[in-house]
């Protein structure tokens, strides 16, 4: 059966040396909607992303020459461009490194293509988040911590955070429920949107993000753990200045001091309203 040419939709970047790999990825994306791109090692893959920038790439971490972990890494100092990792290595170290680097997920080989398909889904929903909205105005602030949701921007006592897209809607749903313990579990469904992966995934960001916004990271002091249960932000929610609640001006239209005598008696002194001198 042919393969449907490439829709309107995403760019994908897929980087793998083999060639049967690359076109079944190809192959599967295509189908999806997605527009592919292939190059066979990090230097050609560098170049197509230096080009036309993707809206995610699918690296292959053992690749000839530059391996998969300099490319992403070369690849995250330009852009926040979502990563993918493939690997046929069963040693953990090299998938949490790769996480470490900013990958955003990995799948080990072999692999479903159709499950690829639905983690390339899963990342791009998230990374595509950071398009521009309409403001609301609301920011979340807690334990010297500021995200403004729309702006995608994070600080720390007013310092910018050099946040991944993971580990800024990470930031962001921990402070949307202060002072509440969540397990990996549904970290992994809340902030990224998935009913089964490697719950080291969550481990790692946690790690990197808690060494991004903690004095010490080594003691944290606000994204505590949980022991048996998972993670908890401890910070007292910091509310934006507002008018709310603000007494009125003096100059408000009051008929204070008016000739006629009041139908009423005088008003009661220890009834607060707001705004003294004035009738109900």
């Amino acid at each position: 059966m042919d393969t449907p040419p490439p829709g309107p939709g995403p760019r994908v970047l897929v980087v793998d040396d083999d060639r049967t790999v690359a076109e079944v990825v190809t192959g599967y994306l295509n189908r999806a909607g997605y527009e592919v791109e292939q190059a066979e090692d990090g230097p050609a893959a560098l170049e197509r992303a230096a080009v036309r920038r993707p809206d995610l790439v699918v690296l292959d971490l053992m690749l000839p020459g530059m391996d998969g972990l300099e490319v992403c890494r070369r690849l995250r100092a330009r852009a926040p461009i979502p990563v993918i990792m493939l690997t046929a290595r069963g040693d953990e170290d090299d998938r949490i490194l790769g996480l470490e680097l900013g990958a955003d997920d990995y799948v080990t080989k072999p692999f479903s293509p159709r499950e690829l398909v639905l983690r390339v889904e899963s990342v791009l929903r998230r990374s595509q988040a950071s398009a521009p909205r309409p403001r609301t105005g609301s920011l979340l602030r807690a334990g010297g911590l500021t995200v403004d949701p729309d702006a995608r921007r994070a600080t720390k006592n007013g310092t910018e955070l050099a946040l991944t897209v993971r580990e800024f809607d990470l930031l962001a749903f921990f402070l949307r429920h202060p002072g509440r313990a969540f397990g990996r579990e549904e970290l992994m469904r809340e902030v990224w949107g998935w009913d089964f992966g490697d719950l080291s995934t969550v481990t790692v960001h946690v790690r990197r993000l808690r060494g991004k916004v903690e004095d010490d990271p080594a003691t944290p002091r606000l994204v505590q753990t949980v022991w048996g249960v998972g993670y908890r932000l401890d910070a007292e929610p910091e509310h934006s200045p507002a008018p709310a609640h603000r007494p009125e001006p003096e100059h408000s239209p009051a008929p204070a001091h008016r000739p006629e005598p009041a139908p009423e008696p005088e008003p009661v002194p220890d009834v607060v309203d707001g705004d003294r001198g004035r009738r109900p």
